[in-house]
């Protein structure tokens, strides 16, 4: 397997002290609630600038009970069988949307972070994709879509919001397109573009309402 590009050089440094997880999962320790694990996936060419990288973001189905409609990282919760959250990100990700384990070069592990909505405790796993494909849906029930994002997107001032839901929750958020990037997983972009080095200042004081298509329907789920 190729090594990751020079340009994510510091971002794995970072990621191995623990105090730079901490700057990212910002005040969500986790609470020994239920196991989860997302797989925040990265691919480049060998020479990438930070906005030549693409992350994977998935699409969640319409249809859920929770976090219907939401963009998120493949992942889910965390199984007896797994050895490990990596491991549990690994497989989740990989049935999902086909991304074969052994097909990832893991750069680091973020310190669980607690999701208020759902009870989870999520521990996000950074890794790199030396050789990227075209990716498709292979859970039809959880996953609605599947997209490889731009990270000069993601930083891009222009695309940067933040979202605010009418019981006073708020957060970053990155509309993308036709995307609207809200709730944890904007939480953890906004993190890691910052740990990074990659963040451009932007202004928090745009205000966006999410779209009816990324928000659950039933009006509580916040992404929290």
């Amino acid at each position: 397997m190729s090594a990751p590009p020079p340009i994510l050089d510091d971002l794995a440094r970072r990621l191995a002290d623990p105090a730079g997880g901490t700057r990212v999962v910002r005040g969500r320790p986790g609470r020994a609630g239920r196991k989860a694990a997302v797989l925040i996936l990265f691919s480049g060419p060998a020479a990438a600038t930070p906005a030549d990288l693409e992350v994977v973001v998935v699409e969640k189905s319409p249809l859920l009970r929770k976090h219907a409609g939401q963009c998120a990282f493949p992942g889910g919760g965390v199984d007896p069988t797994d050895a490990s959250a990596e491991a549990a990100a690994l497989r989740e990700a990989r049935e999902e949307v086909g991304i074969e384990p052994e097909d990832v070069h893991v750069l680091g592990v973020l310190p669980p972070a607690h999701v208020a909505a759902t009870g989870y405790d999520v521990t996000s796993v950074v890794g790199w994709w030396p050789k990227p494909r075209v990716l498709s849906v292979v859970d039809t029930v959880e996953i609605g879509a599947v997209h490889a994002i731009r990270v000069g997107d993601l930083i891009d001032p222009a695309n940067r919001v933040t979202w605010r839901l009418p019981m006073g929750y708020e957060g970053p958020a990155f509309v993308v397109g036709e995307l609207f990037i809200w709730g944890f997983t904007g939480y953890l972009i906004d993190g890691l573009l910052d740990l990074a080095g990659w963040a451009q200042p932007w202004d928090p004081r745009r205000l966006a309402v999410v779209p009816e298509r990324f928000l659950h329907r039933a009006g509580r789920d916040t992404g929290q």
